[in-house]
Parts: structure tokens; C-alpha cells; sequence
């Protein structure tokens, strides 16, 4: 082999090593657009299930926020603390303070002092609130289903297991 056939091949293999890099650049590019994209879709799906889920609350005269704290009320053994909420529900406790205000108003849940502590305040969900959950159940099925109409049973199967995996894959996150 000459000179010249090793300059040709090193010509040769410097420009498939650029085209490599170019060819890995372009499909990492072509990955963040694709990732974009899918988080402007999760986006619009989003708050497109927040817009049918409201509609479907608004004649029982409660918010998607209220209905996420009553759930969370709910979901405790004992009443839960003004605290435990803000932590469960990953928001500052002047939004619990502000949703516990608006469903005590409704006869929804009732402020009960602790019993262990003067300053200690429990949240504790009563009868109209239990009422209306039932309710807020049926009506979030009906968003649901709603929203999930295109799909197939199966392709809803796969749906939920993507979202676990993303749900379960984040990172805890603190206010």
C-alpha cells in the first residue's frame, strides 16, 4: 500500500467517524424532540383531564383540589393533622389551610382539636363529606372513562403500567 492509499483511507474512515458523530448528534437531537414532545402531550392531556374532571365536580359544588384533599382525609385512620396534609398532599399547609376552610364551609370536614395538644388542630371528614365523596368517585370515573374512550382495553393496561413506572421512578420531591 502507498502513501496516497492510506491518506485515501484515513480520509475514508475520518469521514464515516464524522458521519457517526453526526448520524449519534442528530438522533440525540431527534430524542429531545421526541421527549419534548411527549411531555407537551402529557401536558395537554393533562389539563384536559382537569377540564373534564371539573365539569364533572362543578354541579356537586366542589374543585379537583378539594376533592384531592378530601380523598386524602379520607384515606388516614385517625384525623390527620393540618401538617400530614401538606406533606401528603406536597403543597404549603396555607393551601390546606385554604381548601380546609372552604370544605368546613360546606359542612364537608370539621377542625377537632387534639387531644394530645392545645395548639395541634385535626382535620377529621364527616358524613356530608363521606356523602360526597361517593359521588366525587363516580364522577372522576366518568372523566376517566371520558378521556380514555380511544383506547382499548389493552392499550389501557399499558397506560397504566407506563405511568407507574413513571410515578414510581420519580425522585421524591420536598417543598
Amino acid at each position: 500500500m502507498d502513501a496516497s492509499d492510506s491518506s485515501d483511507a484515513d480520509a475514508t474512515d475520518a469521514a464515516a467517524a464524522a458521519q457517526r458523530s453526526a448520524d449519534h448528534h442528530r438522533d440525540r437531537d431527534h430524542d429531545r424532540d421526541s421527549d419534548g414532545m411527549l411531555a407537551e402531550q402529557l401536558l395537554r392531556l393533562t389539563r384536559r383531564l382537569h377540564r373534564i374532571q371539573s365539569r364533572q365536580l362543578e354541579p356537586i359544588g366542589i374543585t379537583p383540589a378539594q376533592f384531592r384533599l378530601l380523598r386524602t382525609v379520607a384515606s388516614y385512620d385517625a384525623a390527620p393533622r393540618m401538617a400530614d396534609l401538606a406533606q401528603r398532599l406536597d403543597v404549603v399547609p396555607r393551601a390546606v389551610t385554604t381548601l380546609v376552610d372552604a370544605l368546613e364551609a360546606s359542612g364537608r370536614v370539621r377542625r377537632a382539636p387534639d387531644p394530645d395538644s392545645r395548639r395541634v388542630v385535626r382535620i377529621e371528614i364527616t358524613d356530608e363529606g363521606r356523602a360526597t365523596l361517593r359521588s366525587l368517585r363516580n364522577a372522576r370515573r366518568a372523566a376517566a372513562e371520558e378521556i380514555l374512550a380511544p383506547l382499548t382495553a389493552g392499550q389501557r393496561e399499558v397506560l397504566g403500567e407506563l405511568l407507574s413506572a413513571l410515578v414510581d421512578g420519580m425522585p421524591e420531591r420536598r417543598c
